[in-house]
């Protein structure tokens, strides 16, 4: 079992509109809402990067801690976008706060990222090795995209979240992560070469992005279908879904297949854009004062690659 101790998010104050895209890549406010569902998007300002949002983050968390930071064992970093990938914002979070005790790490699976985290920490967890793990994720998504890009350069915004776990409950209002589950899919699909960011390369890439929607759908119901399984329930039980927010239009279909009302998805797409590995967590984490004591919430996520994951939390 997994708890969750504290939680934080940083989401920069600046926002791109949709406007701001005619000149750039030829496409216009209406199409990209209705093929998108973002009107705007968050984006880091000159004095900000991924490491100062990841930083934010954690010291929002880190004010309702209920323990002293320097307990925890267990560092990860996650996302696609990092600043430096040997120094990473792992290392920089364990020497801004003085965890000199914590294993530290970076990892990526794209926009499933997190709760790959998750995942590992879990691990960590069962074989002894942590008992207290911070994962910190920090999309900055601005310094890599090709705004130029007609394909999906009007997509991405910046955000960091921040979620400190412990295999023990710390206190009596600590969420269950009752079950974590992933998926590597590189072999679903176009797989790799449908999404990509590669070193020295033109921005964060989306080539087959039909590809996407139709993986992205069927990935993301299955990552729902097996957490809700293994706990003898059903996605109807879930109080709530919180799916990457890649396209609203993606998380219509996925409503509709599943035949569930548009209020039982939770999503900030229409103002953040697409804050990548970032984007599901930050969506619970804006609107935990909705849910309620026995409230089950069903993360679902789907990465560029391809990967997916799913989480069940129990409020």
């Amino acid at each position: 079992m997994m708890y969750i101790n504290a939680t934080g998010f940083y989401v920069p104050t600046r926002r791109v509109s949709n406007e701001y895209f005619l000149d750039v890549n030829g496409l216009t406010s209406d199409w990209i809402l209705q093929r998108t569902g973002i009107n705007t998007r968050s984006r880091v300002r000159e004095e900000e990067n991924g490491n100062t949002m990841g930083l934010a983050a954690v010291q929002a968390a880190i004010q309702k801690l209920p323990y002293s930071v320097k307990e925890v064992d267990l560092i990860i970093s996650t996302g696609y976008t990092p600043m430096d990938t040997v120094g990473t914002l792992a290392h920089i979070t364990q020497r801004e706060f003085q965890m000199e005790h914590a294993t530290a790490m970076m990892i990526s699976s794209a926009c499933s990222s997190f709760i790959s985290a998750l995942e590992i920490a879990e691990g960590y967890f069962c074989s002894g090795k942590a008992k207290k793990a911070l994962v910190v994720c920090s999309e900055n998504n601005s310094y890599y995209c090709n705004e130029t890009d007609p394909q999906c350069g009007h997509l991405w915004g910046d955000a960091a979240v921040a979620m400190f776990v412990s295999n023990e409950k710390m206190t009596d209002s600590d969420p269950e992560i009752v079950n974590v589950v992933t998926r590597g899919l590189g072999h679903i699909g176009k797989g790799p070469e449908a999404v990509y960011l590669r070193p020295k390369g033109e921005g964060i890439a989306m080539p087959d992005g039909r590809d996407v929607f139709v993986n992205a759908t069927r990935y993301m119901i299955e990552a729902l279908e097996i957490i809700t399984q293994r706990n003898n329930i059903t996605i109807q039980d879930l109080t709530y879904i919180v799916p990457h927010q890649a396209n609203s239009r993606i998380i219509s279909n996925i409503l509709n297949i599943l035949n569930l009302p548009e209020e039982k998805a939770l999503n900030n797409i229409h103002e953040y854009g697409n804050t990548g590995s970032a984007s599901a967590i930050l969506v619970m984490l804006e609107n935990l004062a909705k849910f309620k004591k026995n409230d089950l919430v069903g993360l679902t996520v789907f990465g560029g690659g391809y990967s997916s994951g799913g989480a069940l939390i129990r409020f």
